[in-house]
């Protein structure tokens, strides 16, 4: 696999098409960087606490799902940009049965969702630190994922930007590799514009069946159950917000 140059001691930034031999669109986001914040005191000792046992950095091991949540044969969805995991802590009680793994570049907002796994005893909780994609390549394997959920990712609404959106056809792609057949993909998106953008590629990978919104044979749960702080802000400005469904074939 081919990558660029190494930065600060994390993994170089995959190089999509000469990975994957094709040439198709990919997020182009430059080097692998972390997004700083701030943890209370409280904060830090609690997710030193619990790190080593529910997170793990970008790296280029793959993941043993079946050690890490210390049971067998379960299903296992990754949520890609879980900010402060909200959402990802509303739905895991209902979903106890599931393997939840939340993948996010900011810390804080890591410790948030911990504290609130922590709290409220959510034991099918785990978190990647990095960047989606990046985790997606390096760190799971072909066909392992039951369902992979993309909530209200940067809409990079800049014109200019564009190409730094994360649902892309090179994306889709990848994302469609690492599903199992009949696994599903969750996309929620209230920018209009990205919407639009996401209209466009809903039958752009072939290995993907579009299956529209609502799903009612759906495998998985879609019901969010709360209004995240994004959704908020959403339906404070009157935005629609849009869902998309596909299964693998």
């Amino acid at each position: 696999m081919n990558n660029t140059e190494n930065i600060s001691g994390r993994p170089p930034q995959t190089n999509f098409n000469e990975a994957f031999n094709n040439d198709l669109d990919y997020p182009r986001l430059g080097n692998v960087t972390f997004r700083r914040g701030t943890l209370t005191d409280n904060q830090e000792a609690m997710f030193n606490e619990n790190w080593p046992q529910m997170g793990k950095e970008l790296g280029d091991e793959l993941i043993d799902v079946d050690a890490w949540f210390g049971r067998a044969g379960h299903t296992t969805i990754v949520e890609i940009g879980s900010g402060t995991g909200t959402s990802t802590a509303a739905m895991a009680p209902l979903e106890a049965d599931t393997n939840i793994i939340a993948v996010e570049l900011y810390k804080p907002g890591l410790a948030k969702l911990m504290g609130q796994a922590v709290r409220n005893g959510l034991d099918n909780i785990r978190m990647v630190r990095g960047d989606g994609v990046e985790v997606m390549v390096r760190m799971f394997e072909p066909e392992s994922l039951d369902g992979i959920r993309v909530f209200f990712p940067d809409p990079w609404p800049k014109a200019r930007h564009n190409k730094r959106r994360i649902i892309q056809s090179g994306t889709l792609n990848l994302f469609a590799s690492r599903l199992k057949k009949g696994g599903v993909l969750h996309v929620a998106t209230d920018h209009a514009d990205y919407a639009e953008w996401i209209n466009e590629l809903v039958e752009v990978e072939p290995s993907l069946e579009y299956k529209g919104w609502p799903w009612d044979g759906c495998p998985q749960l879609t019901d969010r159950q709360v209004i995240t702080k994004f959704e908020g802000k959403g339906l404070d400005k009157d935005h629609v917000i849009t869902e998309y469904l596909w299964e693998k074939k």
